[in-house]
């Protein structure tokens, strides 16, 4: 359910697509070594699971689309196929990223999630500015649903069908949904889902309820009483957005009661943020996490799949909401894997690992945010893996006649073509795991290639 951010390595690729300087730049960046274990998503099936990751369609290339694709059983549209992004105005649909992330899930003998028919959130304004009967929205919710359902019909495993419909308290979320046409919204969109694709499983989706409360107990509720009304339903979808160490505890309790009720269980998007910054008792804390969450789905013969909502650090949505966490997936930003990734192998039946594998340590990537006619914006991202640093030098030597004019996040001195750039007084230390990135402005002429930069 949740948005993500366009991380600056995606754009980068992007920019330099089919140059000698993505080659240099992904050489010099990347770490997607991992133990000796099968990837996830054959550790997963050897569980009889599914584990998967949100994704967006921009980002599907390089080693982003490696580990997409290598470590993962399924995939789910991060905001491809919300309400706002597929009908921006009525009746007229905008499918590419969708379908690009359908073509690329077939490619790779992928599932696909569908993400999400019915929401109170991210929907186009001519929807939630509208001025609708009940009958009227009916027919607008029975459309969008026919329309976008039937379009992938035969491909996709599962629909989300209704995304978070209830409040913390167990009543009913408001929305233009539930104020408008009451709790039987939620009927009519499974039953208008199920005619337009008879084999998808059909779910309803929520967080805050992965143990056992009052939310949950409501959605539980919700669950029997459709069933027994034999309205479609066939899974429900825990989202499972945590805080380190809080991982319920009656959490496997919780999945086998749905299960109880004939339903499937999907862990639909897990990610685990911690208060920043990252140190190697928090890894191990999520490492532990992420094995609890991953173990309770395994324990559980319903439970068939669980989901990541974005494997990289650099594309999480949590920094962007909560002010001061993050680190809340199982790959660093450099797309090493951190100790998470291995409580989800263990969790599958992997040996998995008490620390990432061997690295370079600590590395520095050059890239270039933004170009114009005579100047740039550039950025160097100092990550460490394997090793730690209380202090920091970033060197490079501009091979094109560039010059600084302006930094941030450090101190940059430049002598020639020399450049020299140390810590601010509050960055220096980059903990194992952690980064530390600084910001500058240049101009330049003719030609602005990616110098290598080294660590003193």
């Amino acid at each position: 359910m949740r948005t993500s951010r366009t991380p600056l390595r995606t754009r980068l690729i992007a920019l330099f697509a089919g140059t000698a300087a993505v080659g240099a730049l992904l050489a010099a960046g990347t770490t997607t070594a991992h133990a000796a274990d099968a990837p996830l998503r054959d550790l997963a099936a050897a569980k009889g699971k599914v584990v998967g990751t949100a994704v967006s369609g921009g980002k599907l290339n390089g080693t982003y689309a490696d580990i997409a694709s290598g470590q993962f059983s399924s995939v789910t549209p991060d905001n491809a196929m919300k309400w706002g992004s597929v009908e921006p105005s009525r009746g007229s649909y905008n499918w590419a990223e969708a379908d690009q992330i359908v073509a690329f899930a077939q490619a790779h003998n992928q599932q696909v999630r569908g993400h999400t028919l019915v929401w109170h959130s991210q929907n186009p304004n001519w929807l939630t500015n509208g001025s609708w009967t009940a009958a009227q929205l009916r027919t607008v919710l029975q459309d969008h649903i026919t329309t976008e359902v039937t379009r992938y019909k035969d491909k996709l495993a599962a629909w989300d069908v209704v995304n978070e419909a209830f409040n913390e308290d167990g009543t009913y979320r408001s929305t233009i949904w539930y104020d408008n046409l009451g709790s039987d919204y939620i009927a009519q969109a499974l039953t208008t889902a199920r005619a337009a694709d008879p084999s998808a499983k059909l779910y309803i989706n929520d967080y805050n309820v992965e143990g056992v409360n009052a939310k949950s107990t409501a959605l539980y509720n919700l669950v029997k009483s459709l069933k027994d009304r034999g309205v479609p339903i066939d899974g429900v979808g825990l989202q499972a957005h945590l805080i380190l160490g809080q991982v319920p505890t009656d959490i496997q309790k919780n999945i086998q009661r749905f299960a109880d009720l004939g339903v499937d269980v999907a862990i639909t998007e897990l990610d685990i943020r911690m208060q920043l910054p990252y140190t190697d008792a928090k890894g191990a804390q999520q490492k532990a996490d992420y094995k609890n969450v991953a173990s309770a789905c395994a324990a559980v013969t319903r439970c068939v799949s669980l989901t990541v909502w974005g494997f990289t650090d650099s594309d999480s949505w949590v920094p962007d909401v909560f002010s001061g966490y993050g680190a809340a997936t199982p790959y660093n930003e450099s797309f090493a894997p951190k100790p998470a990734y291995y409580g989800i192998a263990e969790a599958f039946g992997g040996s998995g690992g008490t620390t990432p594998p061997p690295s370079d340590g600590c590395k520095a990537v050059y890239s270039v945010t933004s170009q114009w006619n005579d100047g740039f914006t550039g950025q160097v991202t100092i990550n460490c893996s394997g090793a730690s640093l209380s202090s920091w030098k970033a060197k490079w030597t501009f091979g094109a006649g560039q010059r600084i004019t302006q930094a941030w996040n450090a101190d940059c001195t430049q002598s020639g073509a020399a450049v020299t750039c140390s810590n601010a007084s509050w960055n220096g230390t980059v903990p194992n795991g952690g980064s530390a990135t600084f910001g500058f402005n240049a101009s330049w002429s003719g030609s602005n290639p990616l110098p290598s930069v080294t660590l003193g």
